[in-house]
């Protein structure tokens, strides 16, 4: 059973409240202090008795400071300077509990009150609170003589009341556990009386009562008992053989009652450190003194020896300061005959900067995120010093040039805190160097290394290495062809520098660029989807998006231009003369023409660029090669000769045009040319050319194909209405036979008609036709509105609305107007209908050939007879639709 009693103060406490101080109090007193942790300044004093069995409870931690919910999720741990863990903390119940035994004399040997000091640290946010623990002394300890036996000599002629100085026991417990009294059995010779010294031990004289006879009693045998005031009471004993001498009647006197001596700690072994001295008025061998030192322990660690003949006082061992600032000796001066003289020499131990620091980390993760804001704790720092004053008072700094500085918190603890921005891409790693200093002469420090690295975030987008990127591919590539590899660069770390590729979201002639052109997420490298067309598009831009893989992603963008190279894969067109497949053009020379005659030009032009463009002209077959040359450059067509009556009305010329590329493309063009004076010579003489028969066959098969969907459409069409005739009538019955009201209802896109009913907005259509096709296509627009009213004008039913999905089915025959062109062919046969739109009647008309052989022929020159353009074929229609629901 033992008793327990907690202590709490608080620094900086109000007067006026013994509470532990809240969170918010502590802030206000902690105004410069601009870190992210919060330290608490509370100590608790515990006491407790030593020799505790391990395990025992030494108090409610977590219950005395409040920290019932922070112990386990602030990682809460202790810090004891001292190498032996005497507590532990138990986490989950918040006990301070004992880890080892607790011996309160090896711990604190006679220093009293004996307490050692802890500290509590508590993670997220960093928080400390300082324990104090006293030991209190058990009586577990009797008291002990130094010696089994004490032997005395003490002459007869002693006089009554000499006092003869006693082994002291020793007692390793303090208080009312120590030596408290002694006491003396056995003769009425000597009487014993009991001294306290200054620093409150006791110990025993013996006083001679009465004179000595050794001729009646030679030896005497008494009991020295030592009795500690513990509960319950221990004592030791020893016994004391008195030797009875014969006269000595003088004994040794000091010429000081004490004797004071002061010695650095740090003074070698062998040192004289103090001398004393004494006399004896005896002469002769009776005045013969010996020195010695009393009250001590055979183990001893008294560090000195005293010369038994000349008094000095020497340094056996080492001295330390920090462990025995002083020390008391008793010096006794003993002649032959047993009689003695008492002394104390004071030795006192003056302090020397002899310690260095002692840097302890006590808390520290080696990690900081480069976007920790400026205060930051990295870590707490305790640094001891074992020396006193002045040698003992210690200062911590760091280099000047690192983002890091020291502040000073709580007995000898720093926080290493941020004070500038960290930026892992330039510093990804500080080696922190902590050197402690003490303000001793000479100073003494020591140092120690902190590794601290700096974990990355996504600060930094990635960056390609090229504003613009230009690149090559040649006209007609293969798709899937690589074009060039973008890249980027991102200095962030692991996940962070990973770099994906994309196209933005851009078009390309209305086309998103994706259609034409991928890029590896990977490597950057872009590939053509496609095969370019340098006559569609000289040059692509594209924007391509460096994205990184932090979490938020950082992103940038280039351009890559991609520049098309021409190819020569166009051969050159003839623009001029036009050949037509069923016509011809003729170009008329007069035969009195002379020499270089310009007779035609022939016009031609290549989409390549460059030297893939230059055209030149050929004269390839002539009917007359003498007579016509053609311009390598220009293409113009001139006779190198005079044209004479010989030469035939019929000269055909076929010139090839030919571009400069490799390899070179070319096109050749038929020139006919008719030598004659007059019109009707030349009509007779071109008047049997074919017919383009294989275009009379191609409008053939297009007339069939759409006469039979025409009559299909038709029968479709008659099927349809027919249904929906008989639909209706069936609804008319219905609405007919019954009883219900008729509320008219309007739809705002009807209009109101005579009355009666309602009828849609006309519907126009348009039907166009390419001017260089045969073929047409025709597009129908549908009605916005597809709910239709139908309303019985002889009955009173209920109106019902339905949805007109196919307009088509309630349309009426209403006229229509269809304008055809016929043209004639080589023959002067009509070839095609016109309907006449003024009635309902159809007729014909067909250009006839009266004016010469060109007209209605397929090789009619361009420009030239009323069917020049016959190609275009310009068709319009328009349609009207009504709907009269009072006739339904």
């Amino acid at each position: 059973v033992f008793a327990v009693r907690a202590f709490v103060s608080c620094s900086n406490a109000n007067p006026s409240s013994l509470n532990i101080p809240s969170s918010a109090w502590a802030l206000s007193n902690l105004q410069n202090l601009f870190i992210l942790f919060l330290f608490y300044f509370i100590k608790i004093r515990y006491v407790l008795p030593e020799e505790m069995k391990r395990g025992s409870v030494i108090g409610n931690v977590a219950l005395d400071l409040g920290l019932q919910a922070r112990l386990v999720s602030g990682r809460a741990r202790l810090v004891i300077d001292d190498e032996h863990q005497y507590v532990t903390l138990n986490q989950n119940k918040g006990h301070i509990v004992v880890n080892e035994r607790i011996d309160r004399e090896i711990l604190c040997a006679k220093k009293s009150p004996c307490s050692f000091t802890l500290e509590i640290v508590l993670e997220d946010p960093l928080e400390l609170f300082a324990i104090t623990i006293e030991i209190q002394d058990v009586n577990d300890h009797a008291p002990v003589f130094p010696k089994n036996e004490i032997n005395l000599e003490i002459s007869e002629s002693t006089s009554a009341g000499t006092v003869f100085l006693l082994d002291s026991a020793v007692d390793p417990d303090v208080g009312i556990n120590s030596l408290q009294t002694y006491s003396l059995k056995g003769n009425e010779h000597f009487v014993l009386k009991q001294h306290t010294r200054a620093d409150g031990s006791k110990y025993p004289e013996m006083m001679l009562q009465s004179n000595l006879d050794r001729e009646k009693q030679s030896e005497h045998a008494l009991i020295l008992t030592a009795v500690d005031g513990g509960e319950p009471q221990k004592s030791g004993t020893v016994k004391i053989n008195v030797s009875v001498l014969d006269a000595n009647d003088n004994a040794p006197i000091f010429m000081q009652s004490s004797y004071k001596a002061t010695v650095l700690e740090n003074v070698s072994p062998g040192a004289v450190i103090a001398k004393v001295s004494a006399e004896d008025a005896d002469q002769g061998y009776n005045g013969n003194i010996a020195y010695s030192f009393t009250h001590q322990k055979d183990d001893s660690s008294c560090p000195f020896e005293i010369n038994p003949v000349s008094g000095e006082v020497k340094l056996t061992g080492e001295l330390d300061f920090e462990m025995y600032p002083s020390y008391e000796i008793n010096i006794q001066a003993k002649d032959p005959w047993g009689l003695a003289g008492a002394s104390k020499l004071m030795i006192e131990v003056a302090d020397v900067n002899d310690n260095s620091p002692v840097i302890t980390m006590t808390s520290y993760s080696g990690k900081i995120s480069e976007d920790s804001p400026y205060g930051t704790v990295v870590a707490l720092i305790s640094v001891q010093d074992k020396d006193s004053g002045r040698n003992g008072q210690v200062h911590l700094t760091i280099e000047e040039n690192l983002p890091f500085k020291i502040k000073s918190s709580l007995r000898n603890y720093y926080t290493l805190a941020t004070e500038k921005i960290l930026d892992r891409e330039r510093h990804s790693k500080y080696n922190i160097t902590l050197t402690a200093t003490d303000e001793g002469v000479p100073a003494l420090s020591s140092t120690k290394v902190l590794s601290l690295e700096v974990t990355d975030v996504n600060d930094n987008a990635p960056a390609f290495i090229k504003d613009n990127y230009i690149t090559q591919v040649m006209e007609n590539n293969p798709p899937g062809v690589s074009l060039l590899q973008v890249h980027a660069e991102d200095p962030d770390l692991g996940q962070n520098a990973r770099i994906s590729y994309y196209l933005t979201d851009s078009e390309i002639n209305g086309n998103p660029a994706s259609a034409y052109f991928s890029v590896n997420t990977e490597s950057g490298d872009i590939q053509s989807l496609r095969s370019f067309d340098y006559e569609q598009l000289k040059e692509y831009k594209i924007r391509v998006q460096a994205q990184d893989g932090g979490s938020p992603s950082l992103r940038s963008n280039t351009t890559v231009i991609i520049r098309v190279q021409d190819q020569n894969d166009n051969p050159p067109q003839v623009l001029y003369p036009v050949q037509t497949g069923g016509s011809m053009v003729a170009e008329m020379v007069p035969r009195s023409a002379d020499v270089g005659y310009l007779v035609t030009k022939v016009v031609a032009v290549d989409v390549d660029s460059g030297q893939n463009a230059w055209l030149s002209y050929k004269l390839q077959k002539a009917t007359d090669r003498a007579l016509f040359e053609v311009g390598l450059q220009n293409g113009e067509i001139r006779t190198i000769r005079q044209v004479t009556d010989k030469d035939a009305v019929k000269q055909r010329l076929t010139v090839i045009v030919e571009d400069n590329g490799q390899p070179s493309r070319s096109a050749t063009v038929i020139v006919n040319v008719a030598v004659a004076d007059s019109f009707p010579e030349v009509l007779s003489e071109f008047s049997d050319f074919p017919h383009d028969k294989e275009y009379n066959d191609n409008l053939t098969f297009y007339l069939v194909l759409a006469l039979a969907v025409v009559s299909f459409l038709f029968i479709t069409c008659l099927v349809v209405i027919i249904s929906v005739k008989i639909y209706r009538w069936r609804q008319s019955r219905i609405l007919y036979h019954s009883s219900f009201p008729v509320i008219p209802y309007y739809p705002p896109r009807y209009s109101d008609t005579m009355g009666t009913g309602t009828l849609p907005h006309n519907y126009n259509y348009e039907v166009c036709r390419t001017t260089d096709s045969r073929k047409s296509e025709i597009k129908f627009g549908q009605a916005n509105s597809q709910n239709v009213l139908l309303m019985d004008p002889s009955s009173f039913g209920t109106i019902q609305r339905i949805q007109s999905e196919k307009s088509i089915l309630d349309e009426t025959d209403s006229p229509a107007s269809v304008r055809f062109s016929a043209v004639l062919s080589s023959s002067g046969k009509c070839a095609g209908p016109v309907l006449d739109p003024r009635g309902a009647k159809n007729w014909f008309s067909c250009w006839q050939r009266s004016a010469g052989p060109w007209f209605g022929s397929d090789e009619a020159p361009f420009g030239s007879g009323p069917h020049s353009d016959r190609r275009k074929y310009p068709v319009h229609r328009a349609e009207s639709r009504q709907r009269d629901f009072n006739r339904e």
